[in-house]
């Protein structure tokens, strides 16, 4: 089973290389890069600080694909950001500039969240300073903490 599956993985490399390399003037439809078989698994690293909670303050590593790392939920972060890449949305985006947003406190804290997600470099900063960023942080939870009481 296990070489069949290898077996299967190399020839699906070798179709994508040779209609990548046939171009559209072959009539193959541009594929989208990186592909998940060839990609390196997502590597992020979250810092958060002043959220009022020992508990979720603090530094983790959060692996996925597999799944690893020292979030204290490594597998429901892991999912929720699947989740997000399938539904096509960037979950590490700033708040555009020209963005209306409520006026309302979240809570002073922070997070920051560095390394690699779905083949790209990540270097993202999340707070609670106004409704924009509110939401931004709890579309981000489980990957960053629950910080409302």
């Amino acid at each position: 089973m296990l070489r069949r599956l290898v077996l299967t993985a190399l020839t699906a490399t070798a179709s994508v290389a040779a209609l990548a390399a046939a171009g559209p003037a072959a009539g193959a439809s541009p594929l989208p890069f990186p592909l998940p078989l060839l990609s390196s698994p997502d590597e992020l690293t979250v810092t958060v600080s002043e959220s009022g909670s020992t508990r979720t303050d603090g530094r983790y590593e959060l692996e996925c694909g597999p799944t690893g790392g020292t979030h204290p939920s490594a597998q429901s972060a892991c999912d929720r950001l699947d989740q997000l890449a399938q539904q096509g949305k960037d979950p590490f985006a700033p708040v555009p500039r020209d963005q209306m947003c409520t006026q309302q406190m979240g809570g002073p804290a922070s997070a920051h969240v560095t390394g690699t997600w779905q083949g790209r470099s990540i270097d993202a900063t999340f707070s609670r300073a106004n409704g924009c960023e509110i939401s931004r942080w709890q579309m981000m939870e489980p990957v960053l903490p629950n910080t409302r009481s």
